[in-house]
Parts: C-alpha cells; structure tokens; sequence
C-alpha cells in the first residue's frame, strides 16, 4: 500500500508535491514537510489525478481559492461544463469540485479530472443520490454500500479531495430540531443525510463507519475535506448550537484521520455575520488541531442576491485574514441559478481578490510586493505593467481599450488633469 504525503511527511521523506509546493511558496521544502507532518498543511494529491500540478493548503500558505462546477438536473451540458473549468482556470482558481447531479456523473467527473491541473474536489453522496433516484428508490433509501461504492469509484478514478458530512450525527440533528434555525438545513449534502437519519431512526453511515472511510482515502491518498452539512444558511443561524456541536465532532474525527494517515480540511460556515467571523476562524482552529480551514464565504449579509460575490468577498477576507486557508468562491448566480462561465469567472476574481487581500495583512512578502510594483508602474504610466500586475488583465485591457484617452499615458477618468502625471512634471521635472 502506498504511501499518502501525510505519512511520507511523518517518516521524513519530502515529496515530489511537496517540493512543488514549496517552489510556489518561495518556501523550504523542509518547511512544507514539517506542517504537513503536524496536519497543518495539507497537499491533496491523489496519484490517480495524473494531469495534477499539486496545490498546498494551510499554514503559513497563500490564501488559496476554489471554484464550485457541475450541472444540474435542469442544466446539464457537458460542453458548458468544460467551458466553466475553462474560465476557472483562466481566472486562476488554485483547486474547482465537480458538483454535478444531472447527466452522465462519472463523464462530467472524469473530463474535469482529465482537464483540470489543479485539485479536483467532489461530493460523492451527490452521486450515490442521483443514482438512486434513477432506480425508482428516495434518498432516504440510499444504503451505507450505495455510499461506499461511489466513494471508491471516485478515489480510485482519482479525486484529490472529497466533501464528507461525517458530523452530521443524530445528536447533532437533535441540536439543530432544539435550536429553532429559521433554515434548519441548506447544505445539500447534509439535508440527504438529516433526512436519511430521521427517516430511517440510524446512525450517518460516515460516521458510523468512519474507519471503513479511512482506508478508502488512505488507499488513494484522498484528502478528506469534512463537510459542514449543519452551516448556517442565514445569519441568524450563525454559530449556534448544531453549527457548534457538528465542529466539536469534526475535531475529533480529524484525530482520527490523522491516525491513520489521511489528510485533512475541515469546512466551515456560509452565512456569518461580520463580528463573528473572526470568532468562528478561532474556534475551528483550536477544536481541530489547526487543520486547514475551508470557507464559503462566508457571505456577511443575506440580502445580497445578484451580487452575493461581493458578500462572499467581503467575508473571505476577513475570514482569511484572522487564519482560514482556502476560500470557496460564490458566483453572482448564487441562490438564483446555476452559474455560467462567466459567472465562473467573475466569481473566482473576486474571491482571489478577497484571498489576496488577505496575503497581504497576513505579511505575505511575495503579495505585499505584488502590490509595490503596481504602485510603482502606476507612478511611470506603465500601461503594460499594470496590466501584467492586476488579478484580471484580460477585464482591466478591454475597460482600457473600450474608453480610449486623447494622451497615451493617461486615462479617461482625468485625462491631461490626471493628479500623477502633474505632479511628476512638477515635482520631479519628468516630461
């Protein structure tokens, strides 16, 4: 049985990923092995994704970004789809999760896994549903083997990480039937398996077979993102009892993970107001152990819709600066429709923003001079360094062309009153 990178780490040895990782860093490889040893980094990498160039998540890191992709039942175009990696890409998503639940689920899997440079993510309870749905069966009749099966396929295929709601326990779903939420249940996969647990009177089969889990992705080196199934999906839900007791829960199942030598993220909330934001970062840290931690969001407002990127936005930042590591996009299409690819697009500049923002108030040195050299391009009108600068070239070029000024080294906001190019005529003679 091969070794994941948790247990090349723990025996000393540095990793081919984690030397690619620490290249991107401009980071010791020594460094990377030691956190990723401890937990605190993790590389999802798993040896199946062959067209892989492995990402690093954690600790001392860039703030990395992830877009969410798939179809649906109502929209499932497998050329779109491509067309959606496509834009993530080209925005510079470090990792995307193929979500689907409509068409060919093991097509549209296998085309992002064979496309995709960067970690590809999914969550297979998706799939075990759709399928049995297809059979005539509900999803309260989903089996623990029709869970497991996908599970495997979608290892050994080679997904690096996989969103799992082990913690969405009976006890749990009796916390969140006390709370009184107003939404009670928003994330998919978790509604399947509150719904399984009530109408079945069971256990989470993920829970309960929790080891069984464990050899799968420690067989394929799958990173186990362990999925948030009880976030609050509004702000008055924030941080409340379910939320809290699911999080207890993932604490202790990332000790046992760790045990046996499977990496991994933990997931946390979507709607958060922005006072506790940073108190939810604190809390998910120390209950599990400084594992990565991987935001949606979260959004800072729920009224928001047709721009919930830009709550999105504003609540990664935050989120990142007080020590999340790696922020899922939301596309302006969320809670309206399934995104499009330049929904795809827009979604994953803006997150980058939101994570760049944050590089830099964590002191990362390669951001910080990012920003120095724009100011400095920006000081000597240097349109072609501006652009090669900025997170998105490619809108900033067409804003540029599209309102063309009457001197070159200006733009149309000011044209010949433009405050730099005055001031460095005048106060450094420059002509």
């Amino acid at each position: 049985m091969s070794e994941t990178q948790l247990q090349a780490a723990r025996a000393g040895k540095i990793t081919p990923a984690m030397e690619q990782v620490a290249a991107q860093e401009g980071q010791d490889a020594g460094s990377i092995r030691e956190l990723v040893a401890q937990g605190k980094i993790a590389i999802p990498a798993n040896p199946g994704h062959t067209s892989l160039a492995p990402r690093g998540v954690g600790q001392g890191l860039s703030v990395k970004v992830n877009a969410n992709l798939g179809s649906s039942p109502d929209r499932c175009d497998p050329v779109e789809e491509a067309e959606k990696l496509a834009a993530a890409l080209e925005a510079g998503a470090d990792a995307v999760m193929d979500l689907s639940t409509g068409g060919d689920l093991t097509a549209m899997r296998r085309q992002v896994l064979n496309l995709s440079p960067v970690p590809v993510g999914t969550v297979p309870i998706y799939q075990a549903a759709v399928e049995v749905t297809a059979e005539g069966r509900g999803i309260i009749d989903i089996t623990a083997e029709d869970l497991f099966r996908v599970i495997e396929q979608q290892a050994a295929e080679g997904v690096d990480f996989m969103t799992v709601h082990c913690g969405v326990t009976r006890a749990a779903v009796e916390h969140l039937r006390s709370e009184g939420r107003i939404t009670d249940v928003v994330s998919r996969g978790g509604s399947f398996l509150t719904c399984w647990m009530l109408a079945n009177e069971q256990e989470n089969p993920l829970y309960e077979q929790y080891d069984r889990l464990l050899d799968i992705c420690q067989k394929h080196d799958v990173t186990l993102s362990l999925g948030d199934g009880l976030r609050p999906g509004c702000l008055a839900d924030a941080t409340d009892r379910a939320q809290v007791s699911e999080l207890i829960t993932l604490g202790a199942l990332t000790q046992r993970a760790w045990d046996a030598g499977v990496q991994v993220m933990i997931e946390g909330p979507g709607h958060v107001p922005l006072d506790q934001v940073q108190a939810n970062v604190v809390l998910q840290k120390r209950l599990c152990h400084g594992a990565p931690f991987y935001v949606l969001g979260p959004l800072v407002t729920d009224i928001a819709a047709g721009h919930d990127h830009v709550a999105c936005a504003i609540g990664g930042a935050l989120a990142a600066w007080a020590g999340a590591d790696f922020l899922c996009y939301v596309t302006p299409s969320e809670h309206l429709a399934l995104p499009g690819p330049n929904d795809v697009y827009e979604g994953v500049i803006t997150t980058r923003i939101a994570a760049h923002a944050a590089d830099i108030a964590r002191g990362n040195q390669a951001a910080i001079a990012r920003d120095r050299a724009m100011a400095q391009a920006r000081k000597a009108m240097d349109w072609d360094a501006m652009f090669e600068l900025c997170l998105d070239p490619k809108t900033a070029k067409a804003m540029r062309a599209g309102s063309p000024p009457g001197e070159e080294e200006v733009c149309t906001m000011c044209g010949k009153y433009c405050a730099m190019k005055l001031v460095n005529e005048h106060l450094h003679g420059k002509d």
